[in-house]
């Protein structure tokens, strides 16, 4: 997953190693922990090795002023690359259901094809749907011998998986229609302006008079 979103990440822009951890951490942030660099680099040292990545002059405005050291290796996705990149936007198997998986997939779905969107969503609403269940089961057969916290934690996870359903059958049902999520930019309250144009101000707090 972390091959996908590095040549993700390149396919926008040459980068070197500093940036594209801060751009990892951006977005993958909500599903994965802080990728270090004792794994970002391993990384790109094997992608370079199978040829999708390539190293690129380096950085100038990287050099230390008054110093003989070397700017920042900035990387850049090759012509194969770019080909593995469109391959595994492509796969839509069991490991895109899971919570990583699922994840970077979906970080990269406006540049992936609706019939595989649609597959990779289908097959994660199946996943939590099991998760919802088998919490479910849990809940009622061995509630009464589970203590508070323990009861409380069953009950947060199973919350958790009736919201991520729910959420899970919008994007399939705007999926089938053509219509993009109800959050993209395209569709949020922002009043236009015209060119030049400062936009509004937001309203103040109505302030009672003494």
């Amino acid at each position: 997953m972390l091959e996908l979103a590095i040549l993700g990440l390149l396919q926008e822009t040459p980068m070197h190693g500093y940036e594209l951890r801060k751009e990892l951490a951006t977005k993958l942030g909500t599903i994965r922990a802080a990728i270090s660099y004792g794994t970002l680099y391993p990384t790109l040292k094997r992608l370079q090795t199978a040829g999708w990545i390539t190293e690129s002059a380096s950085d100038p405005t990287m050099i230390p002023p008054m110093t003989s050291k070397r700017g920042r290796v900035v990387y850049k996705i090759t012509a194969d690359g770019k080909e593995r990149f469109a391959d595994l936007l492509a796969q839509a198997g069991p490991e895109t259901y899971d919570d990583a998986g699922f994840g970077v997939h979906f970080a990269f779905f406006s540049r992936t094809d609706r019939a595989t969107r649609l597959r990779i969503l289908e097959g994660r609403r199946r996943r939590v749907e099991e998760r919802r269940e088998g919490l479910r089961d849990v809940l009622s057969r061995a509630a009464g011998r589970l203590d508070a916290y323990t009861l409380e934690l069953q009950r947060h996870g199973l919350d958790a998986a009736e919201r991520e359903v729910r959420w899970l059958e919008e994007l399939i049902t705007n999926e089938r229609s053509g219509r993009a999520p109800a959050g993209s930019a395209g569709e949020l309250d922002i009043p236009a302006t015209e060119p030049g144009e400062s936009p509004p101000e937001p309203p103040r707090p109505h302030q009672d008079r003494p």
